[in-house]
């Protein structure tokens, strides 16, 4: 009877030196890893090296971490070792708009986005039978000036009780505090129109319209305490002309930003997102 093969994905950063993929493939060929994929980016700008493997091996998982457990030491490596295709626990937030929401639950359930969503946590009570229609724990936390450090407290209970690995934040109309970006980070994810000129505040796409703008977009990033500045995983546009109405920019900039958010939480999911200083290196 054959040994079972595991299916795992490496990805790792550490400063760049001559030796590092010699050392890595050697100690996953030394516990009989089939390499099936694999990618490397070194940053001439901050001098660090990141890399993405994919490999197969009928080895213990523990071993393959001990064995690269001892590659890290030598070279000042991080690196994470998960199982390729494992659904990642997820928590998404919400306020009032449904479509990032929506399409996040659809593609789990239809298009193997690779998340398990645990809980869909809201500000307010409207997008609850979108969660229910997917069979999704709905906590309805309302947050006011004088609630909100107690609802980030609810929040952060819900991320360890339910072990939330990844918080989305599906059109969460609300500003976190630092304290709580620094606890997630790395692992909370924002989607915000992309706008040339930029327009911020109350109606955003109808600013636009007023100053006939012909692009619109979206921007998925990493949530840091510098508001909607933190390192970015993915950006998308489309045209519009003159003939468009507010009501059709709103319309395509959903539908853009639904993409641009799938496609974030997509690769973050299958750990193909690395951080580099305030950039992200995305081996899509």
């Amino acid at each position: 009877m054959s040994t079972p093969k595991e299916h795992l994905v490496l990805a790792l950063s550490c400063p760049d030196r001559p030796g590092i993929v010699h050392a890595v493939s050697g100690a996953l060929a030394e516990h009989g890893g089939n390499i099936t994929e694999s990618q490397q980016f070194g940053d001439p700008s901050t001098g660090l090296f990141f890399m993405r493997v994919q490999v197969e091996t009928t080895a213990p998982r523990h071993e393959v971490e001990g064995a690269l457990a001892a590659v890290a030491h030598d070279f000042s490596m991080t690196f994470t070792l998960d199982e390729v295709g494992r659904p990642v626990r997820t928590l998404i937030m919400a306020s009032k708009e449904a479509h990032c929401l929506s399409d996040l639950l659809f593609r789990q359930r239809s298009q193997r986005l690779p998340i398990d969503p645990v809980a869909v946590v809201a500000n307010h009570p409207d997008l609850e039978p979108i969660a229910a229609f997917y069979g999704v724990p709905f906590h309805h936390v309302p947050v006011t000036r004088e609630t909100k450090a107690d609802a980030e407290a609810q929040l952060l209970r819900l991320v360890h009780e339910l072990d939330v690995e990844l918080v989305v934040l599906a059109r969460y109309m609300q500003i976190l505090s630092d304290d709580l970006c620094t606890e997630l980070a790395g692992n909370i994810i924002n989607i915000h129109h992309s706008f040339l000129p930029s327009f911020k505040g109350a109606r955003p796409y109808a600013q636009a319209h007023g100053r006939g703008v012909k692009l619109i977009g979206a921007t998925a990033h990493y949530v840091t305490a510098d508001l909607d500045e933190g390192p970015i995983i993915e950006q998308d546009v489309e045209r519009v002309t003159h003939a468009d109405d507010v009501e059709e920019l709103v319309a395509r900039g959903q539908d853009v930003e639904r993409r641009v958010l799938a496609r974030a939480v997509r690769w973050h999911a299958e750990h193909r997102v690395l951080v580099d200083g305030r950039r992200t290196v995305v081996f899509s």
